[in-house]
């Protein structure tokens, strides 16, 4: 468990300030990461938002890697959430990017961002706190500030999101609304579930991404919907094969919840 040491001020949550002034205004230095303070974070951010794609993709690694190494939440990985959140918008961001030859398969900075910030969300979504309450027999929040800070700054983070539901593209639209899928287990926009259950449906009327589709069909199924006729044969397909791999860790006894982004069972 990361726990918090820096008495600096968080950035206010109520509203996403622009993102030029979260990056001049944040003493990066005073916030903690994997791999020692922040200060190094402001030159690897402005880096987002160069018009070159290769030094996007470049960036993407040194901004978001030491925030979030080992789906851990550092202190550090609330401004720098906050920060990506606020340049969705931008002219950099949202232009096109298909540029051959920079090893992501052709995903835009755009969906990488919504992806980074999708898989932070589950690495401190509801499920890992009470995994971690019971690992650590209660005051897990209590001990991990700078998860508590992350989850605090979710609705801020989720106003950036939530436009990109109705983008024109659909790997955008797809990728945005699996980010917002944990960012509303806030109590501040659980209201959000009955628009998020019909992009739900509509994903999966259309995406064959195996990805987007589990986790339409695992949010609808949290909220109470009937996901029995919206289900295609790789989604039975994917649902038996994971209960194949849970069934093994199920009667080895361990309890290992939460983290979307956690891709190997127990024992590591």
């Amino acid at each position: 468990m990361t726990r918090s040491s820096s008495q600096s001020e968080q950035p206010h949550l109520a509203a996403l300030p622009p993102f030029q002034t979260l990056l001049n205004s944040t003493n990066w230095g005073s916030f903690d990461t994997a791999f020692g303070t922040g200060e190094d974070l402001p030159a690897a951010l402005t880096r987002l938002t160069d018009p070159d794609p290769v030094i996007r993709e470049s960036a993407l690694h040194d901004a978001l890697g030491p925030v979030t190494h080992q789906n851990s939440i550092y202190e550090a990985t609330v401004p720098v959430a906050l920060y990506v959140a606020a340049i969705l918008n931008h002219p950099a961001i949202t232009a096109d990017d298909d540029t051959p030859g920079i090893g992501t398969q052709h995903r835009s900075t755009l969906v990488q961002l919504l992806e980074w910030l999708g898989d932070t969300a589950d690495d401190a979504d509801d499920e890992c706190v009470a995994a971690g309450e019971r690992l650590f027999d209660g005051g897990f929040l209590d001990e991990y500030d700078a998860m508590r800070a992350f989850r605090d700054a979710r609705p801020a983070i989720f106003s950036a999101v939530h436009p990109l539901l109705a983008h024109d593209k659909a790997d955008v639209r797809h990728t945005a609304l699996a980010t917002a899928i944990p960012l509303i287990e806030h109590p501040l926009l659980t209201h959000h579930q009955a628009d998020l259950a019909d992009h739900a449906r509509r994903l999966l009327a259309t995406s064959t991404d195996q990805h987007h589709r589990d986790r339409a069909l695992e949010a609808l199924e949290a909220w109470g919907h009937d996901t029995s006729g919206l289900e295609n044969a790789s989604d039975i397909a994917a649902r038996e094969h994971c209960a194949r791999l849970r069934a093994p860790r199920t009667s080895w006894g361990g309890d290992w919840t939460g983290g979307g982004s956690y891709s190997d069972d127990p024992p590591f």
